[in-house]
């Protein structure tokens, strides 16, 4: 994982390409071939970056101060930021690879000059381990931690030093995994996209209280004995499966990242991605567990830009479970076993999203699983793998809905990132089912027969609630205030986490409440075992601007309703 910046000034005619930006036309970088520039150095020109080395006091982010002189500036200049510093085109895919993602790098028509070049800049420890992601672990009471570094575990031994907050601390074993660019499936991921992830390690902190606050620290033990720290970091640990509190989830998609200076990038069309990162940061101590539906990153095959997007959600992912779906931007590539023969992925075929981040599947290639918050249970399907009736992933989302114990767990999530449910986007408007094709006709039986509350999708880049819908009916005529039984399942897209807006059909259907073109999130606070809060926020100031409750007892989630009535007998 090597680490080290240059800055370089270059002079092109880019100032065409700059007028298009947060990926509305033409992508800003895609007419720049910086693989065929040409030398044009000046006395006279030149580019300073300070401090040269960075983290000295053990910092995980840093500002770079950048000083340019330019005999004749002019808004065709730009700066370009290189790493790892040492470049060169031979990765470059055949002229006119069918399967390279734009912009083509190495294929541009635009040869910009090279004016000026920056000194190096260096970290202090190139290896140090950096951020962290909590999420929950196989049972309630386990947590696991992950986090990268640039240890190989023949080079230091990985750890997490943790334990309850002012006692005495104990120590787990981390696991390690990596991959090279051979388990790419395609270009960019394999060519010029590519970048040496380092090691990415993950350790399970195991027989958790209740409840409690917990301190850690990733360590690594190296060969002469000496210890590499990260910073210490803190969490609060799940409560236990039906415990009556106060217990609150943030639910989102489509997020993606962005440059915190405003600076270009590749798949740079994500703008309200800081928006909603701040807004959860800066409500972080009335948050107790994210989720967040599919297309993490929009990285498409440029490694590098998952460190980005562990760094800017570290914040929450180091305070609280952030919990993942695969979307098809993870997973998707030809003939690589994902349900859509699509080149989203970039090449990546899902092997960074497995690797990068821990959920509690039985087996991460497919990545379904279920997990258990106090009164929540949350089955999370993964829509980039078959879902339909026979499949081994629609016995699975049985299992996770009938062995809910609704007692215990009333509020019962469904969760995919495409959407299996409803939405009037445009796009679904025009297919005329208003779903993802074959989305709903084998999992609305099992929504309906096991009571399931709510199902929230993205990859639909907006918000909107439908009323609690069985077979395209509204069967609740109730808006904003449920009491008792629902009698349908309320279904959600909140995939406006960041990526550009997906626009709605012109007409919104009868059982479509309310919709959203813009940036936001829903945030289910659970009171007690009858009494749930849903809000959805915008982004840009976290206000409310949609909300209903529900209120219920036991007996209305027993109740029978169309469909989902248990047989009974005369005998006595």
């Amino acid at each position: 994982m090597e680490k080290t910046l240059l800055l370089l000034v270059l002079l092109g005619f880019l100032g065409l390409a700059l007028a298009h930006i947060d990926g509305f036309g033409e992508q800003p970088l895609s007419k720049i071939d910086i693989h065929k520039t040409t030398l044009a150095l000046s006395n006279s020109a030149s580019i300073k970056a300070h401090p040269s080395v960075l983290g000295v006091k053990g910092e995980d982010i840093q500002w770079v101060n950048v000083s340019l002189v330019s005999p004749n500036p002019s808004g065709d200049d730009w700066v370009g930021v290189f790493s790892p510093a040492k470049f060169n085109s031979s990765t470059c895919p055949p002229v006119n690879d069918p399967k390279e993602q734009t912009p083509y790098i190495c294929t541009a028509p635009i040869k910009p000059k090279l004016v000026a070049v920056s000194n190096f800049i260096t970290f202090s420890n190139p290896k140090a381990p950096l951020y962290p992601r909590l999420a929950q672990g196989k049972s309630w009471n386990e947590m696991t931690v992950t986090w990268t570094s640039g240890y190989d575990i023949i080079e230091a031994v990985p750890f997490v030093e943790w334990g309850p907050k002012g006692e005495a601390q104990i120590r787990s074993p981390a696991a390690t995994l990596t991959f090279d660019r051979t388990s790419m499936c395609g270009s960019p991921a394999r060519t010029v996209g590519w970048r040496d992830p380092g090691f990415i390690h993950t350790s399970f902190l195991k027989n958790l209280w209740p409840n409690s606050v917990y301190t850690y620290r990733m360590g690594h033990r190296v060969s002469n004995e000496s210890y590499i720290w990260s910073k210490t970091y803190s969490f609060n640990s799940s409560p236990y499966p039906g415990q009556d509190s106060l217990q609150r989830v943030i639910i989102f998609g489509d997020m993606g990242k962005a440059e915190r200076d405003g600076s270009n990038e590749y798949s740079s069309y994500q703008p309200g991605s800081l928006n909603t990162t701040d807004q959860l940061i800066k409500d972080l101590k009335n948050i107790d567990i994210v989720f967040h539906i599919g297309d993490l990153t929009y990285a498409n095959g440029y490694i590098s830009q998952w460190d980005q997007f562990t760094s800017q959600v570290e914040p929450i992912a180091s305070t609280v479970p952030y919990m993942i779906a695969s979307g098809n931007h993870e997973r998707d590539w030809p003939n690589s076993g994902s349900f859509y023969d699509t080149m989203d992925s970039g090449g990546e075929c899902g092997v960074l999203a497995e690797t990068m981040f821990y959920v509690p599947a039985e087996n991460r290639a497919k990545f379904w699983y279920s997990t258990d918050y106090g009164m929540f249970r949350f089955c999370i399907a993964d829509s980039e793998h078959d879902w339909r009736e026979g499949s081994e992933q629609y016995k699975f989302i049985e299992h996770c809905f009938a062995s809910a114990d609704r007692q215990k767990q009333p509020w019962l999530i469904f969760a995919a990132h495409r959407v299996l449910g409803y939405s009037s986007s445009s796009y679904y408007g025009l297919e005329g089912s208003f779903e993802e094709p074959m989305g709903r006709e084998s999992l609305q039986k099992l929504w309906q027969k096991y009571k399931v509350d709510l199902g929230f999708y993205g990859h639909v880049h907006n918000y909107e609630r439908s009323c609690p819908i069985y077979q395209n009916r509204c069967v609740n005529p109730e808006k904003s205030h449920y009491s008792g039984s629902l009698n349908g399942t309320i279904h959600v897209v909140v995939g406006g986490g960041g990526s550009h807006l997906s626009t709605f059909s012109q007409a919104p259907p009868n059982w479509s409440l309310y919709r959203d073109y813009d940036y936001g999130f829903v945030k289910l606070t659970a009171f007690n075992h009858s009494s749930l809060l849903f809000e959805y926020k915008k982004s840009n100031d976290g206000k409310v601007y949609d909300s209903f409750t529900i209120t219920r007892e036991y007996k209305d989630v027993l109740a029978c309703v169309h469909d989902s009535c248990e047989a009974t007998t005369l005998a006595t």
